[in-house]
């Protein structure tokens, strides 16, 4: 029986919602048992779970799209997929493995297909995929027992008023430490931003960028999300560093860059003393694809690039290049769509 969905996709924003169902799958005695569709949305876990203590557990972000047609497709999973593998590993939990991950996503989807919006409002269906160590444990070693989930959740177009720039300010906390958690999408690097975006907020700012936690001279992060800059050389750069979280969409930007605007794309440091150099700059995440950056507070100085009111010609374009391959207007390079209907 089709289920009618009672709700204004035109003003969803990016909150928790409950839908029908979400799979979980647990992992005990070496081994994943085979995973199921459930409705209930609280989990029960001992404790003395790792996850609560101990921070052992990870999650990943993506979402599902409706083209023009009608269909339903998901961007990249794979690289989701492999990027929980990554996390799983710097922090000693059993990989979920790539084809499972991508089948539960389907079927998470497939299962909540109405609360999926309907092409054109800019609204997707988000899924998070999250494992957690849990069961009996007090010492600090990795947990006797792990879950893996996914739930779905409707959310709206992260610009309500269409894309806008915004001012950023230089963050004196650290993100991570060198050769930390850095590159690992876990609830600990999430935790420590905190504090540093609430005092961004209150000094009027969207949020802050992160230095490098080694040297504190070179742009890393900004906020929850990847940095790049566009310069007078029509180059797409950004930072390098081994305690960056590798965003799918910065490097799916990466290759749009190269492959679809004819840009050349450089990975390498970006120091802050020399961040005039670009004309145009952004923050590039799953949630809002590209946050346009209008300026950066500097201790005393404050730099802006292209305009603080208009997007720039160049981060537009790889905006809606991005967007117009996610819903299926525009054709992906092979291997980046995964239909779900």
């Amino acid at each position: 029986m089709k289920k009618k969905v009672d709700l204004d996709w035109g003003s969803l924003g990016f909150s928790y919602i409950k839908t029908d169902y979400r799979y979980i799958s647990r992992f005990k005695d070496g081994k994943w048992d085979d995973g199921q569709l459930v409705e209930d949305n609280n989990l029960v876990i001992s404790e003395a779970s790792t996850a609560l203590h101990y921070g052992q557990q990870c999650f990943e972000g993506l979402k599902a799209y409706r083209t023009k047609d009608g269909d339903i497709q998901l961007f990249r999973p794979d690289q989701n997929a492999k990027r929980m593998i990554d996390s799983c590993n710097r922090i000693m939990m059993p990989e979920f493995p790539v084809e499972r991950f991508i089948d539960a996503c389907i079927q998470v989807v497939k299962a909540n297909e109405d609360y999926v919006p309907p092409y054109g409002t800019g609204a997707t269906l988000y899924l998070r995929p999250f494992l957690i160590g849990v069961g009996d444990n007090l010492g600090v070693r990795p947990a006797p027992e792990f879950i893996f989930s996914i739930f779905a959740v409707p959310v709206g177009p992260y610009f309500k008023g269409g894309m806008a720039p915004v001012n950023f300010m230089i963050s004196d906390f650290d993100r991570a430490a060198p050769y930390g958690t850095g590159a690992a999408k876990v609830g600990g690097n999430y935790a420590a931003s905190l504090l540093a975006h609430e005092k961004a907020v209150e000094s009027g700012y969207a949020d802050c960028i992160y230095l490098d936690p080694a040297t504190h001279t070179n742009v890393e992060e900004v906020g929850a999300a990847n940095f790049f800059g566009i310069t007078k050389n029509n180059e797409f750069v950004t930072p390098k560093s081994p305690s960056i979280l590798p965003s799918i969409t910065k490097y799916s930007l990466m290759h749009i860059a190269e492959n679809y605007l004819d840009m050349s794309v450089v990975e390498r440091d970006c120091p802050i003393n020399n961040i005039g150099e670009f004309i145009e700059a952004g923050a590039c995440g799953t949630a809002a694809v590209i946050t346009p950056i209008g300026g950066i507070k500097y201790k005393e100085d404050f730099t802006v690039f292209h305009s603080e009111t208009e997007v720039g010609p160049v981060t537009k374009k790889l905006y809606d290049t991005l967007c117009g391959i996610q819903v299926g207007d525009i054709n992906a390079p092979e291997g980046w769509i995964v239909k779900v209907k």
